[in-house]
């Protein structure tokens, strides 16, 4: 079995409320909850301003003969989890799909966006 101790990245997982996906790539998310942006005046820095940040989980994915996309579209209050190759397990809780989910016809893809009030990472 080859030792696995210093592996970082290259393959995932991910499922929705159980249902396993075909994770072509891509895979990116953010726990963040709040971003901040400085603010700057003639005379310099006055400080920063913060506004909330939806955390998410996207990724690209293969459209199977077996997959439906317009059921992303439908999807609200779904729980995603993703593994990652570190050992990583990413964690969105009612969470709901965002923007258009369009097909990439030449590669079979199609790019999924979840966003929700939070995204944990364990």
């Amino acid at each position: 079995m080859a030792d696995t101790t210093n592996l970082l990245a290259g393959t995932a997982t991910l499922t929705v409320d159980g249902t396993a996906y075909m994770l072509e790539g891509d895979l990116s998310f953010s726990v963040s909850k709040v971003s901040r942006e400085t603010m700057k005046g003639m005379d310099g820095v006055h400080g920063y301003k913060e506004t909330p940040n939806a955390p998410f989980i996207a990724g690209t994915f293969r459209d199977s003969s077996g997959l439906t996309v317009a059921d992303f579209n439908k999807m609200t209050n779904v729980t995603v989890t993703a593994k990652l190759a570190n050992g990583k397990t990413i964690i969105g809780r009612n969470m709901w799909t965002v923007e258009t989910q369009e097909v990439e016809v030449a590669e079979g893809t199609v790019k999924v966006r979840w966003e929700g009030m939070s995204v944990e990472e364990a």
